[in-house]
């Protein structure tokens, strides 16, 4: 028996819903031992540009620079890598994302750490000057990320001078609020040391990025043996305009942890543990797909292994902006660490995620619906 035309679209449609998966980077081409920490972002153009780390050896500070892909299809293709900083022996780490809508402008934040330090140097110094700190650093662009400009320091507005030594921005994406008292409002997630003493902080911007402040620390975020419980984290926009955190976990549970802010990022409630999102102490990536409208209700998606280790990499939904996790799937079975979601101009979701051990980072692309469906 032939099938049908009906059989065939059916059949069609079955498998163009399934995640379609391409390569970005791959460790040990391209001029770099190791490409780590992916940040990824749509821009109002549909473009879609990838940024992440080129290490000269597979260790978090080893000479890295930021290096970038841009793709015009949706993620379907890339094109070739671009550096767009190297710093000599300074490492920079960290890429966080995000456009201003109304002007587009891009804002890509990341740190610099001096080549004689790591994270866990016991002399890196707090305070705005010299030669032992972590500095802040922005790159703008005005053309969906053709060009970009040379970095900016912002290190003396967006550091705390007192108790900071380590600084991280993100990593992935930063997000612009829609709703609420402080629509309009840029703001990037950060944590701060010093190492194993994490807190985690908002930067931000009503001026459209012109300037940026910071914001208070997270309250609770130390255990009672005075070392943290969070470490890299995102930011989601809820219904009524505030803003929800998810940050890795490095003590409790082996779960996330949240906390809410009401003023865009200057308080922030308590520190708690989310029970349905699985960690293994791993960043994460969180999007707000969309709000609610009508009889449809809104969609927050976390992203992230579900395991005991840096594999099973799955996609959770929640209606309720965070306070529920009851739906998720599984993305890719293998290695799945760092990921970052996003949403493209045809209402597909993309993420853009380390694969396999870090070999490679991956791009996969699905419609909202395969979440839902079982598999």
């Amino acid at each position: 028996m032939k099938p049908t035309l009906f059989t065939l679209v059916f059949v069609s449609s079955a498998i163009a819903a399934e995640p379609q998966f391409t390569d970005v980077f791959t460790s040990g081409t391209e001029g770099y031992a190791s490409i780590r920490i992916p940040a990824v972002t749509v821009t109002k153009a549909g473009s879609v540009l990838a940024f992440a780390e080129g290490r000269q050896k597979p260790q978090d500070q080893a000479e890295n620079d930021i290096i970038f892909k841009r793709s015009t299809d949706g993620g379907k293709t890339w094109s070739p890598l671009k550096v767009l900083h190297d710093d000599g022996v300074h490492s920079l780490n960290n890429p966080t994302v995000v456009q201003e809508q109304e002007s587009g402008r891009i804002f890509l934040w990341y740190q610099r750490i001096p080549g004689h330090l790591r994270e866990h140097s016991k002399n890196t110094a707090t305070g705005l000057e010299g030669p032992d700190i972590y500095r802040n650093f922005i790159l703008t662009s005005d053309d969906d990320g053709v060009t970009w400009s040379a970095p900016q320091d912002v290190t003396a507005t967006t550091k705390r001078p007192q108790r900071a030594t380590t600084i991280a921005s993100g990593p992935g994406s930063g997000i612009q609020l829609t709703r609420g008292a402080h629509k309009g409002r840029l703001i990037i997630p950060f944590n701060e040391g010093p190492y194993g003493f994490w807190q985690n902080y908002a930067v931000y911007s009503d001026d459209a990025g012109k300037t940026w402040t910071y914001g208070g620390n997270v309250p609770n975020a130390l255990l009672p043996n005075g070392k943290s419980w969070i470490n890299e984290v995102q930011f989601a926009e809820r219904e009524d305009g505030s803003v929800f955190l998810d940050s890795r976990q490095f003590g409790g549970a082996k779960v996330r942890k949240s906390s809410v802010s009401r003023d865009g990022g200057k308080t922030w409630s308590p520190v708690q543990e989310v029970l349905e999102l699985t960690d293994p102490s791993c960043m994460a990536g969180l999007l707000r797909y969309s709000f609610a409208t009508g009889a449809e209700k809104g969609v927050l998606l976390h992203t992230g292994p579900d395991s005991a280790k840096r594999d099973h990499g799955t996609v959770w939904l929640s209606h309720d902006d965070g306070a529920t996790w009851p739906v998720k799937r599984e993305l890719w079975a293998g290695g799945f660490a760092y990921s970052v979601p996003a949403k493209l101009g045809d209402g597909t979701v993309g993420v853009l995620f380390e694969a396999d051990g870090y070999k490679t980072i991956k791009f996969a692309v699905f419609p909202l619906s395969w979440v839902t469906a079982k598999p």
